[in-house]
């Protein structure tokens, strides 16, 4: 059994990818295992940068075969914004809340009052080898001022597809078109190849 230590502290994305690779010959280990870990730096300007950061500073901090995730939100009408700085949108260690007020405080300044916006997600496996997997997925869709739905986490009350948010859907429903759900299918059908 491959064991993989899962480089987030993120709640909601540690459940998205045990679900995705159940029933695959894979132990997955969070990262809250290995105590008080320093933040790995993030200072690529793409999603898939940001994951391999992320991996591959985990991978040498705990010594196992790391698997880690880069996505986010990008506006159009705000040029692609947060993109890369989504987690971190309204500062360092910002939450949800207040990183959703700044969304809809810059859609307010900008004179939008909805935008076509896509969410966006990198994966990268890094094995203790140095060997490298990365996929991407994507989802469209549009964000609109009014929350809708307690479900999910981010700016997923936000972000409506079809006539329905995000937050509003099921987890089976939500991995069905995100884009975590598309890069974590993607990276399980590697993975499998990989292992095998």
């Amino acid at each position: 059994m491959k064991k993989i230590v899962i480089a987030t502290k993120n709640k909601g994305k540690i459940k998205e990818m045990e679900q995705a690779f159940a029933g695959m010959d894979i132990l997955l280990v969070p990262l809250s295992d290995f105590g008080e870990l320093p933040d790995a730096v993030e200072d690529a300007d793409t999603f898939a940068g940001n994951a391999h950061c992320k991996a591959a500073f985990y991978m040498q901090q705990t010594g196992c075969a790391c698997l880690a995730d880069d996505s986010g939100l990008e506006v159009a009408v705000l040029g692609g914004a947060p993109g890369v700085y989504s987690a971190r949108y309204a500062g360092g260690h910002a939450g949800d809340a207040a990183n959703n007020a700044k969304l809809l405080s810059e859609l307010e300044r900008v004179g939008a009052a909805s935008s076509p916006a896509a969410y966006r997600c990198a994966l990268c496996f890094i094995d203790t080898d140095g060997q490298e997997l990365l996929t991407e997925g994507s989802c469209q869709g549009i964000i609109r001022p009014q929350a809708r739905g307690a479900g999910g986490f981010g700016y997923d009350p936000y972000f409506y597809v079809g006539e329905q948010t995000v937050a509003e859907l099921s987890l089976e429903e939500k991995d069905k078109i995100s884009h975590r759900g598309e890069a974590l299918r993607r990276m399980a059908a590697k993975l499998r190849e990989y292992l095998a």
